[in-house]
C-alpha cells in the first residue's frame, strides 16, 4: 500500500486559532497497532494487514500499521515486518506508519521500507522506567537522535508524547511539565508532535493547555496531534475540544479497540466511526467512509471472536 512519501503537517496550512473550528482534521488509524496490542487473541500478520486494506479502502488517511517492539513483549504485534510487506503490496492511498520505542525499532522500520515512523516514550519517570527503562530525559534525547536520523534516511518521523495526562504510576502530570518535555522535543522540529492520553485521564480544560502551550513553541511545519483514550467516557470530549483548540489530526482505532499492556486497566481508543460521526456534526471534514468502517468493525469483532465498543454500528448513522 503506498502514498504520499510525506506527512500533511499542513493540513490546515496554518495553526488554527483557539477556539476556532477548522474545516479539515487528519484522523491517524492506530488499530493495527494500539487497538489490537493489548487484545487477548493473537492475529496472523496477514489477517492484520488485510486490516490495514480495509481501512485504507474506508477512507482512513493514515495508518500505524505496526509496532516494531520485541514479540516476546507484545506478542499481538509479531511479525510487523510481514504485515507491512503484504501492506505496501496492496493498492491504498494511505500513509503507513510505526510505532517504535528505541533505536533497534527504528532501524527495523526503516529496513521494512516505511516511509513514516513514530517513536513514543512516556514523559512521567515510573511509566518511562517501567515501559522503556530509561529516564524521561534519556527518552527526550532520544528523540532528537532519532527525528536526526529520519531525517538523514528521508522518512517522516512524528514523535508521541505518551501519558501527557496522567499516569498510572505517577498520577496527574500538570501541563507545564508535559509542556517542558515537548519544547525540548520541538527544538529538533519533528514532522509531528502528538499528545497522548494513554491511560483515558484527560479532560477538555488540559487538552486546552497543552494545545495553546505547544503553539508558543512549535515548528511551522510540525502538525499537532492528540490521541485520546475513552477509558472514563471522556474521549470524544477530549477530542471535541482538541479540534476546538487547534489540533491538527486526532488519532483513533476502529470500534473502539484498544488498550496499553503496560497500564493497568487502560481502556479502548476513541472509535474511528464514532470520532468521524461527531466530526463530521462539527462541520469538520475527515474524508472517512462511516459505513465502510462499521462494517470493518464488524469484520474485526468477527476475527477477535469478540464484540467492539464502538457506538455507531449498534446505533446506526443519522439520518440513516
Amino acid at each position: 500500500m503506498t502514498g504520499s512519501s510525506a506527512f500533511h503537517p499542513g493540513r490546515p496550512d496554518a495553526m488554527t486559532p483557539d477556539s476556532v473550528t477548522p474545516d479539515h482534521v487528519t484522523i491517524v488509524e492506530v488499530g493495527p497497532r494500539d487497538g489490537l496490542q493489548n487484545d487477548p487473541t493473537h492475529l496472523s500478520p496477514a489477517v492484520r494487514a488485510e486490516l490495514v486494506a480495509r481501512l485504507a479502502a474506508s477512507g482512513v488517511p493514515e495508518i500505524e500499521a505496526v509496532s516494531f517492539v520485541h514479540p516476546q513483549r507484545v506478542p499481538q504485534m509479531a511479525g510487523a515486518e510481514d504485515v507491512i510487506a503484504a501492506s505496501r503490496a496492496a493498492p491504498g492511498a494511505a500513509i503507513l506508519m510505526g510505532l517504535v520505542l528505541n533505536e533497534r525499532g527504528f532501524e527495523r522500520a526503516v529496513a521494512s521500507g516505511l516511509r513514516h515512523v513514530r517513536y513514543a516514550f512516556p514523559v512521567s519517570e515510573a511509566f518511562a522506567a517501567r515501559n522503556q527503562n530509561q529516564t524521561v530525559a534519556q527518552a527526550t534525547a532520544l528523540a532528537a537522535t532519532l527525528t536526526a536520523r529520519a531525517r538523514a534516511e528521508g522518512i517522516g518521523i512524528g514523535i508521541v508524547l505518551a501519558t501527557s495526562f496522567g499516569c498510572p504510576f505517577d498520577g496527574r502530570i500538570p501541563p507545564a511539565a508535559v509542556l517542558r518535555v515537548a519544547e525540548a522535543v520541538a527544538q529538533a522540529a519533528p514532522d509531528e508532535l502528538v499528545f497522548a492520553d494513554s491511560i483515558g485521564v484527560g479532560n477538555p480544560r488540559a487538552v486546552r493547555d497543552l494545545l495553546r502551550g505547544a503553539r508558543t513553541f512549535a515548528a511551522p511545519g510540525t502538525r499537532l496531534g492528540m490521541h485520546f483514550h475513552n477509558t472514563r467516557n471522556t474521549g470524544y470530549a477530549n477530542a471535541a475540544a482538541a479540534v476546538e483548540h487547534g489540533t491538527q489530526s486526532l488519532d483513533s482505532s476502529v470500534g473502539g479497540l484498544g488498550g496499553c499492556p503496560f497500564a493497568p486497566r487502560a481502556t479502548g481508543n476513541v472509535a474511528t466511526e464514532d470520532l468521524g460521526y461527531l466530526l463530521r456534526e462539527m462541520g469538520v471534514h475527515t474524508g472517512l467512509d462511516l459505513g465502510a468502517l462499521t462494517r470493518t468493525g464488524a469484520w474485526l469483532a468477527a476475527q477477535l471472536g469478540h464484540d467492539l465498543p464502538g457506538m455507531l454500528a449498534q446505533a446506526g448513522d443519522f439520518p440513516a
